[in-house]
C-alpha cells in the first residue's frame, strides 16, 4: 500500500498541493462520518485528517472541542471509528491520517493501538500533545505498521528545535499557522511564509499548513506561499454541524470543491476539464 510519503511524491512531480480536510469522527453520527469521507474523497481531498473524540482537546478550538463533545455524548468510541473506517477505507482514494490524543494510545498499549489502526487501514498519525522528546518509541513502531507519525511545528518554535522536529517527522511536517488552538481565522499570519521558507532551507521533507485556514483565498495564499498541503478543519467542522446531515454534507461538499480549485494551477483545471 502507497505511504503518505510516497503519495506527496507523486503530488510534487505532478506539482500539485495536496488537500487535508479534517473532520470530527462520530460528528453528528458515524454513519455521516463514513459519508463525509466519501464526498471528500470524490471532491478533491487528497489525504483525510479523522479527529477521534476525546474529552480534552487541548489543542482543538471550540468549534472541534464542540464536535467532540457531541460525538462522546452519543457513545463514540475508537472501536466503534475502527469498525467503520475497516469498512470505508477500501472505497476511498485518499489516506486516512487519524488525530488523537497520546491518552488513549497509552491507555491500549502502543504496539496494541498502532495493530488497531493500521488493521483499519490508517496510514498516519497526529498526536498534538506528544513531545517530540517522547516520541521515538511511537515513530520507531509506528514505522512497523506503515504508518507515518507527523509532527507539529509551531510559529514559536527555535530553529534547533524545527530541525529536530524536521528529522523526526514522518510523511509530512505539519506546521502550525497560529498560536494557540484551531479555529477559523480572517487572515493568515505573514510569518508563515517566512517559516515555510526557514523549513524548507533545512528538509526537503513535505510541509502542510494548517491551524486557521478556513476559505479558498487563504488556501490559496499558503500554496503560493510554497506549502505542500493545505490542512482545514474547523471549517469542515462547522459546515457538517450546520443543519441537517443532508445540508451539512452538501455544504462540505461545495466547501472541499473550492478549496481544491483555490490550491490547483489553472494549467491543471484546465486539463481536468478538458477530460
Amino acid at each position: 500500500m502507497t505511504t503518505i510519503s510516497h503519495h506527496f511524491q507523486t503530488l510534487r512531480s505532478h506539482k500539485q498541493c495536496a488537500l487535508i480536510p479534517f473532520i470530527t469522527a462520530g460528528d453528528p453520527n458515524l454513519q455521516t462520518t463514513a459519508e463525509a469521507l466519501s464526498i471528500l474523497d470524490r471532491n478533491g481531498a487528497d489525504f483525510i485528517e479523522l479527529g477521534v473524540p476525546y474529552s480534552d482537546p487541548l489543542a482543538d478550538g471550540p468549534v472541534i472541542q464542540a464536535a467532540a463533545t457531541r460525538a462522546l455524548q452519543k457513545g463514540t468510541k475508537l472501536e466503534q471509528v475502527l469498525e467503520m473506517l475497516h469498512v470505508i477505507i477500501p472505497c476511498l482514494k485518499a489516506q486516512i491520517i487519524l488525530f488523537t490524543y497520546y491518552n488513549p494510545i497509552l491507555h491500549r498499549g502502543i504496539k496494541s493501538f498502532l495493530a488497531e489502526i493500521a488493521t483499519a487501514g490508517v496510514r498516519g498519525l497526529v498526536v498534538p500533545d506528544l513531545p517530540l522528546e517522547e516520541a521515538e518509541e511511537l515513530i520507531q513502531t509506528a514505522a512497523t505498521f506503515d504508518i507515518e507519525v507527523i509532527l507539529l511545528v509551531a510559529p514559536t518554535s527555535s530553529q534547533d528545535r524545527i530541525e529536530a522536529i524536521a528529522r523526526q517527522s514522518q510523511g509530512f511536517i505539519y506546521l502550525v499557522s497560529v498560536t494557540g488552538v484551531t479555529g477559523m481565522r480572517s487572515q493568515i499570519q505573514d510569518r508563515v511564509q517566512h517559516l515555510l521558507k526557514d523549513i524548507r532551507s533545512i528538509t526537503d521533507k513535505p510541509i502542510g499548513v494548517g491551524f486557521g485556514i478556513s476559505a479558498p483565498e487563504q488556501a490559496h495564499q499558503v500554496r503560493e506561499w510554497g506549502a505542500d498541503a493545505v490542512i482545514v478543519g474547523s471549517a469542515f467542522v462547522k459546515r457538517l454541524a450546520e443543519g441537517n446531515p443532508i445540508e451539512g454534507l452538501q455544504a462540505v461538499e461545495q466547501l472541499c470543491r473550492e478549496l481544491k480549485a483555490a490550491i490547483t494551477p489553472a494549467s491543471l483545471q484546465q486539463v481536468g476539464s478538458a477530460r
